[in-house]
């Protein structure tokens, strides 16, 4: 006997308008920093300019994944697209950490060789940058707190918002006291910001990949609540899973007594997981002491844990 839970919903808003309205801000001001940089003829200006079209292009992607993800599953693809989330958020911190990269090497650069700035046009331009961020930053909130891919895009805006603070400091530094290594200084304190966020999205997002368990789910933590629902005497072939941000997937192979009420057990089991591990696509085979292939080893001969999609036979519930 098998049974399976699916709830394919995932947490967390639509992030598609969202999106698009961000962009068009980011292209407004993207225009302004470009337009604003020749006429100033300030290369920090150009530089992040470069920075924003690097992050336009990350919200185009995840606009893309965002409007992806909702497409429904069909033939083979019986998850539809809910790793293109994962995908996307994958691409934004690497394109993140690749950013980062760029401009430490640029404000080291520019440490050694001082460039002369025109610190009141830049500190204008960078006020309506703050502006504009902020008003993005707004707009993201919520979303990225359910939807990996909604976070990338989010860390993209944040450091853009962080650049333009940066920015409004040294421009008034260098104003006020004609410190141009405040410029530099500023930008690597920034992208030290960035590094540490979109390493986190990162490693998250290839967590995900690898199917590895949720950090804040130990898998030694839901085998023993398992073991002590009555009527339970073993459990094994133990999996956890994401599938997307807030889809986790819990499988395993549930050893019962002979003589045990294996429907109302199963349901306690069901009802364990679902409320106090949050999991929602549960696949549960159900076992006695003398069933063959597990005895045997047979269905655990991948590793210590694995699933036996051989025996399963799913019903959904939604």
């Amino acid at each position: 006997m098998s049974s399976c839970n699916h709830s394919h919903a995932t947490a967390g808003l639509d992030g598609t308008r969202q999106l698009a309205l961000v962009m068009s801000l980011v292209f407004v001001y993207l225009l302004a920093e470009i337009i604003g940089g020749w006429w100033t003829n300030s290369l920090s200006l150009l530089a992040d300019a470069g920075h924003m079209f690097s992050d336009l292009a990350a919200l185009a992607l995840s606009l893309w994944v965002s409007w992806l993800k909702r497409q429904p599953a069909s033939g083979q693809k019986t998850y539809g697209y809910h790793r293109a989330e994962i995908l996307g958020a994958l691409a934004n911190g690497a394109l993140l950490l690749l950013v980062a990269g760029g401009i430490l090497r640029e404000s080291w650069d520019r440490l050694q060789h001082p460039h002369d700035i025109l610190g009141v046009p830049m500190l204008l331009i960078a006020i309506g940058g703050l502006a504009i961020n902020a008003i993005s930053l707004k707009i993201l909130h919520g979303s990225h707190q359910h939807d990996l891919n909604m976070q990338g895009a989010w860390l993209h805006v944040l450091g853009d918002t962080l650049g333009s603070v940066a920015v409004i400091i040294a421009a008034a530094l260098v104003t006020s006291f004609g410190w141009e290594w405040a410029d530099p200084v500023a930008s690597m304190i920034v992208c030290v910001i960035i590094v540490y966020s979109s390493w986190n999205l990162v490693k998250e997002s290839l967590g995900i990949l690898m199917e590895f368990a949720p950090s804040d789910l130990p898998v030694s933590d839901v085998e023993s609540a398992i073991r002590e629902v009555p009527g339970v005497q073993d459990v094994h072939c133990l999996h956890i899973w994401t599938i997307a941000s807030g889809l986790r997937s819990i499988s395993a192979h549930v050893v019962f007594a002979t003589d045990t009420d294996s429907e109302q057990v199963l349901e306690q089991v069901h009802q364990l997981l679902a409320d106090r591990f949050r999991a929602q696509h549960l696949t549960l085979q159900v076992e006695t002491t003398d069933f063959g292939p597990c005895s045997t080893g047979v269905c655990c001969a991948i590793d210590a844990r694995p699933r036996s999609a051989d025996a399963e036979h799913d019903s959904h519930h939604h």
